[in-house]
């Protein structure tokens, strides 16, 4: 399944919401910039991941709720929560 940008947007905001227990209004999108990652786990692997070290082109979603901020990064593939509690996680 492939993503747009918009639907990378999309889908980081209804994560971080049930993460946090808050409704989507509550998420405020702060940026979303085309960016190229190092690797294939977007800079961002999970526990034990191991990822192919090519160039990867994606974007770097900036969200804020509850007065603290987030980062997703995002390809048409996948998105990751990026330090979330000391932990990426592949969404």
């Amino acid at each position: 399944m492939a993503f747009t940008r918009a639907e990378a947007v999309e889908r980081a905001r209804k994560d971080l919401a049930g993460r946090l227990s808050l409704n989507e209004d509550e998420i405020k999108e702060v940026s979303v910039e085309d960016t190229d990652f190092p690797d294939m786990a977007l800079g961002a692997p999970v526990e034990g991941e191991m990822s192919g070290q090519m160039i990867t082109p994606g974007w770097r979603i900036r969200l804020t709720a509850d007065g603290k901020s987030f980062e997703y990064r995002a390809t048409e593939r996948q998105i990751r929560l990026v330090n979330h509690k000391g932990s990426n996680y592949k969404i």
